[in-house]
Order: C-alpha cells, then structure tokens, then sequence
C-alpha cells in the first residue's frame, strides 16, 4: 500500500517539474531580455571551448540561461527545505521553486507576447 502512496505523490510532483522545466527553457528563448548581455558573453568565452558557428552560440547561449533559472529559481526552495528540517523535496519545496523560476522567467514572458 505503501507503494501506491510513495507513486502518487510523486505524480502529483510531475506537474510542478514539468513547470520549472518549461518556465526554464521560456527563460532561455531568444526573446528573453537576458538573451543579448549573456549572448556576448557566451560570444567572448566561446571560442575558448571551440564554439565558432552562430547556431553553437545561439544554442549554448539558451542553454546557459535556462540552466542559469534553474538553479537561481531553486535557491529559496532549499533555503525553505533547510530551514524547515526538510529530507525531501514535497509540494511546498517544488510549489518555491516554480514560483522562483516563474519571477525569473516573466520578463519573458512579458516579452514573448509583443
């Protein structure tokens, strides 16, 4: 029985990474007021690791800036996890983290419909 519990919750919590991963890769698109400043800088660094053509910048710098959302956006959710004693991460700790990605992802979003 045990089993069936342990499985739903962590159906329940599909939703809310599904969610931080979207509002990620939103945070990451083209249209992003962050794309142009971390477009130069992936620009300048990116001939150090042999990434020359402007698709390989395009596509590093995207992947940068998703990465860079997830792991500001999951920061309040483990000051939350580990001021609250938390072992594993459970609706709160995710619905935290969503929340930061989603603050993090609005401007383009806000952007994205102009």
């Amino acid at each position: 029985m045990t089993e069936q519990v342990d499985r739903e919750a962590l159906l329940r919590q599909d939703g809310f990474l599904i969610g931080i991963a979207g509002l990620a890769l939103l945070s990451g698109m083209h249209f992003s007021p962050y794309f142009d400043p971390a477009f130069l800088l992936v620009k300048f660094f990116g001939p150090a690791f042999f990434i020359s053509t402007p698709v390989l910048l395009f596509y590093f710098t995207s992947l940068l800036l998703s990465t860079t959302a997830l792991i500001v956006g999951g920061i309040p959710a483990a000051i939350f996890e580990r001021v609250t004693g938390r072992t594993r991460s459970d609706a709160a700790s995710l619905g935290i983290w969503l929340l930061g990605v989603a603050i993090i992802a609005f401007p383009a979003l806000a952007r994205s419909g102009s």
